[in-house]
């Protein structure tokens, strides 16, 4: 077995980490992903009534997508939201190391989560819409917080702060038309 170098954010020096190998990894990135979609179905499944009933019923703003984007774009975010994650507890050696690394991130899910029930199951619209200003503010204090382990992990949530900024317009636009 080698050792692999990871860097801590602090220190910016090498680490050594044992490798663990292929299944770790394996396991590691489903665990991610399990967490993430986790709250992927926990969201779709407030998003559900909302979406049927009342969501069709709303004026919409100009730019408002075809409803079978949303669940395309979703999955893809979510899947990518994995990826970072994974990749920033295998650059820092474990979840532990990770450490504070890891608020922002279970906030802005935590916040992702909110956004689905704010919105479509409570049809709180306003509230919604500070949700997201809070929510793009934990999706760049994360990041912040990933890009010392890994660059990539960083640039993996880009899109999906692109995305709650697209929604965003989206949700202060609905409020606006719909009073």
């Amino acid at each position: 077995m080698g050792t692999d170098q990871h860097a801590t954010p602090t220190s910016g020096a090498k680490t050594p980490v044992r490798e663990r190998g292929t299944a770790y990894a394996v396991l590691s990135f489903l665990a991610c992903q399990a967490v993430v979609f986790a709250v992927a179905l926990a969201g779709a499944w407030a998003t559900q009534q909302g979406v049927n009933d009342w969501y069709p019923a709303l004026r919409k703003p100009p730019l408002t997508p075809p409803n079978w984007v949303f669940p395309v774009v979703w999955n893809i975010l979510f899947f990518l939201m994995g990826v970072a994650l994974w990749l920033a507890v295998r650059a820092a050696g474990s979840v532990r190391r990770l450490g504070v690394a890891l608020v922002p991130f279970a906030l802005q899910l935590g916040l992702n989560l909110a956004w689905s029930f704010l919105f479509f199951t409570f049809h709180w619209v306003g509230a919604a819409v500070a949700d997201a200003v809070i929510l793009i503010s934990a999706i760049m204090a994360s990041i912040r917080a990933f890009a010392p382990f890994s660059r990539i992990a960083a640039l993996c949530l880009v899109p999906y702060l692109v995305w709650v900024s697209f929604a965003l317009y989206l949700t202060t636009a609905i409020w606006a038309l719909n009073g």
